[in-house]
């Protein structure tokens, strides 16, 4: 199974995202990320948080939605925060589509200890929402019941 998580700007969320998943995932699953606005490089406060909780971080880069042209993914997920305003890109395909909004961690106003705990306490929800999407039983869930559980995952 291929999942790919989008975003804005694809330097912080959908970065931690792809991270994650693909350090926690069992074999047969990856992740992929991408942003309809990508910076070009990933948050150095990304990197840090992803270290932190002993995350591999090589490989890791922003990019287009272009670059994942071919990839046909089985599930889409963006993870803008459309509370606070964000356009969330759009991909169009035979994908189940769902939407786990975070707040951006790299907004976070404050001391460098307030924004390092932001990125940390994004990281921890993050897992959270992976280890109840690794724990569905994909096999007899049909499209719709896969649909409410990315929904109910979502708002973890």
């Amino acid at each position: 199974m291929k999942v790919l998580f989008l975003c804005t700007a694809n330097s912080c969320r959908s970065i931690l995202c792809e991270a994650l998943f693909n350090h926690l995932a069992p074999a047969g699953l990856r992740a992929f990320s991408a942003g309809s606005q990508p910076k070009g490089f990933v948050h150095p406060l990304t990197l840090a948080a992803l270290s932190r909780a002993g995350v591999a971080t090589g490989g890791l880069a922003s990019k287009s939605t272009e670059a994942h042209a071919e990839l046909h993914p089985d599930v889409v997920i963006t993870v803008c925060d459309k509370a606070a305003g964000e356009a969330c890109p759009l991909f169009f395909g035979p994908a189940i589509r769902a939407h786990w909004g975070l707040a951006d961690p790299s907004e976070q106003a404050g001391s460098e200890a307030e924004i390092a705990a932001a990125f940390d306490a994004t990281v921890a929800r993050i897992k959270t929402r992976l280890q109840a999407f690794f724990a569905l039983p994909f096999d007899p869930l049909n499209v719709d019941d896969l649909n409410a559980e990315l929904a109910r995952i979502g708002s973890l």
